[in-house]
């Protein structure tokens, strides 16, 4: 088959499609797709029927499983870019005695759709770097079992506000907070590295219901306070754009502007893989940014929490955590507290005044012999967690450390994908 067609036999075409009934418009699809098949706009995330070639890639990552919808029809029929952006559901399935004369193209045994345009070569002798492949869509073989997609966006559920309050230095505009939510006796387990969506009330400037918002759950399996049935966030709250312009994130101030006693709307739980192990003698690499550092407090939270009962004698905790500058780095304080022998922590401020900047990967390579060993250990699993423009560098890290120590690259990624022991979540 062409791989520049999306199933095609005799003219008909199986087209990939998102319902945008449940998209939660995490990027995930688009940052997973391997070919660019993938596009978005303000309204809708949309799969390009002259690109995809039905690698099937992108399915397991989908947390909310809009990913996998399938339309039969004739290639003369197939839904645009453009129809797909202004949709609010998906289209009823065209039966064939409505396809009409287009519906077949006698004599030919494929039609390929025109294609896009050729990506730009790279160097001779040379492949582009893609972080994304060696992402893990399996969970690690411990993992206790999610449940995920138990309340859908046409049917969310309420938590109550119990807590809010300002994990980075006070004064700041670019304050994270800390929301704690509680469920009642309505049923809502998660897992540590399981997101949420928080549905904000109101409209956009069309009149439409604002569309859910996902955030990582912060806080153990048994809650925020324990024995409850509550959890966690880590949200920043959005008071410009990546290029520096002023903006107001619609979802992170409503959020960060809850106060104790407030209702919100709460769809989810998503995430069936970026799961911590559960075998005791597992180690657990955590390299996150700002809010990244979301997932890495609910494993260092529940490993904490297991230590201090004297039941469990767990791996090597280690954590590489960026931020602009040390007031602006969530629960610093916090960290500070944890025992060194519990977890080994190393802190990147790329915005320190007077100090060249650091990222995380600069602390990785300057810990190349510790992340080497792990490396080699069949019971290391590593998780990265933050905005998307450090996940290359984060992986091309790992990558050199191994290749100076003479390890197949190619091989060692493939293992760690396959047995679900590197899970990138960027966005």
């Amino acid at each position: 088959m062409d791989t520049t067609t999306t199933l095609i036999d005799n003219g008909i075409l199986k087209q990939h499609l998102i319902d945008p009934e449940i998209c939660i418009r995490c990027n995930t699809c688009e940052a997973t797709c391997p070919v660019g098949a993938i596009t978005h706009d303000d309204n809708n995330y949309v799969v390009r029927a002259d690109v995809c070639n039905g690698c099937m890639a992108c399915i397991s990552p989908c947390p909310t499983g809009s990913i996998d919808n399938w339309r039969t029809l004739p290639v003369a029929r197939a839904y645009s870019v453009e129809e797909q952006l202004g949709w609010e559901a998906l289209p009823a399935e065209i039966p064939p005695e409505q396809w009409g004369a287009d519906g077949s193209a006698p004599g030919n045994t494929s039609t390929t759709i025109p294609a896009a345009p050729a990506p730009v070569a790279a160097e001779p002798g040379t492949q582009p770097f893609r972080s994304a492949q060696y992402g893990a869509t399996v969970p690690p073989w411990s993992a206790a079992h999610p449940y995920t997609n138990l309340f859908a966006p046409a049917r969310p559920t309420t938590a109550t506000v119990v807590g809010n309050f300002n994990c980075t230095e006070a004064g700041f505009d670019s304050e994270t907070h800390h929301v704690v939510l509680d469920f009642g006796s309505m049923p809502f387990p998660v897992l540590e590295g399981q997101s949420i969506g928080i549905v904000p009330p109101g409209t956009d400037a069309l009149g439409k219901a604002h569309h859910a918002r996902q955030y990582s759950v912060a806080s153990p399996r048994n809650g925020e306070r324990p024995g409850y049935n509550n959890l966690a966030l880590t949200v920043k709250r959005v008071t410009q754009d990546y290029d520096g312009h002023p903006v107001r994130g619609i979802a992170s101030n409503y959020v960060c502007d809850l106060k104790v006693g407030d209702t919100v709307q709460v769809i989810g739980p998503f995430g069936s893989s970026f799961l911590m192990p559960n075998h005791p003698r597992s180690h657990i690499v955590m390299i996150c940014t700002g809010t990244g550092s979301a997932p890495m407090r609910a494993m260092t939270e529940w490993r904490r929490r297991l230590r201090s009962s004297g039941k469990f004698e767990g791996g090597k905790l280690m954590l590489f955590f960026g931020a602009r500058t040390q007031q602006e780095l969530p629960y610093f304080g916090p960290l500070q507290s944890l025992p060194k022998d519990f977890i080994d922590i190393n802190l990147a401020f790329s915005r320190t005044p007077g100090q060249p900047k650091r990222y995380v990967q600069d602390l990785m390579r300057e810990r190349a012999a510790d992340l080497l060993a792990l490396l080699r250990d069949g019971s290391s699993h590593f998780y990265v967690c933050g905005l998307k423009g450090m996940e290359e560098g984060v992986v091309m890290a790992l990558r050199d450390i191994a290749q100076d120590a003479g390890l197949n690259w190619d091989t060692l990624g493939a293992t760690l994908k396959r047995e679900g022991r590197l899970h990138l979540e960027t966005y």
